[in-house]
C-alpha cells in the first residue's frame, strides 16, 4: 500500500527530461537566486557519469565535467531537480564505458571523444556536392539562372 503512494508521490515529482548517455556534450541550465533576482546560468560539459547507471528515478542524478581556464570543472546535478531548468543535449559521442572517470587524467587534444556518426548524421549540414546540385536544379544569379548551361560548364562557350 504505501510502495504506491511512494511511487506516485515520485512520479508527480520527476520532470520531463531529454535521452542522454554518458559521454555525450550537455548544456545545462541552472536557477541562480541573486538576492531577489533570479537567472539561469549555463554549464557546458561532458556526461562522465549517471547515477545510477539507468538514470532513471526521483533520486537520479548526473556528473557533467567541462575545463574552464585550464582547470576542470565538475558538477553533480539531479535530473528532476527545481534548480535545473533544462538539458540540452549538443553533441554525442561513442564510448565504451559508463564512467569516463579516466578523463580526469587526459589533458589537451587526449581528452576529446570521438563523436557518434549517427549523431553527425543528423546534425550535420548538406554537403558541397548536395548543394551543388539543388543549386544547379533552381538556378543562381551567378550563372543568370540558366540551367542548362549551369549543368555543365565546360560546354559553354566563352565570350569574346
Amino acid at each position: 500500500m504505501q510502495n504506491h503512494i511512494i511511487d506516485a508521490v515520485n512520479r508527480s515529482q520527476e520532470k520531463k527530461r531529454p535521452n542522454f548517455q554518458v559521454g555525450d556534450r550537455v548544456v545545462v541550465n541552472i536557477r541562480l537566486k541573486e538576492g531577489d533576482k533570479e537567472r539561469l546560468q549555463a554549464f557546458r560539459g561532458v556526461v562522465i557519469a549517471k547515477q545510477p547507471k539507468s538514470g532513471r528515478g526521483p533520486g537520479a542524478m548526473f556528473t557533467v565535467r567541462k575545463i574552464s581556464e585550464g582547470v576542470g570543472v565538475e558538477k553533480i546535478f539531479p535530473i528532476h531537480s527545481p534548480v535545473v531548468d533544462s538539458i540540452e543535449v549538443e553533441t554525442s559521442s561513442d564510448v565504451r564505458r559508463s564512467r569516463l572517470y579516466y578523463l580526469r587524467s587526459l589533458k589537451g587534444k587526449k581528452a576529446r571523444l570521438k563523436e557518434s556518426e549517427t549523431f553527425a548524421d543528423l546534425m550535420a549540414e548538406p554537403t558541397a556536392a548536395q548543394t551543388d546540385e539543388s543549386m544547379m536544379t533552381q538556378g543562381t544569379e551567378i550563372t543568370g539562372g540558366d540551367t542548362a548551361t549551369s549543368a555543365n560548364p565546360k560546354d559553354a562557350q566563352p565570350k569574346k
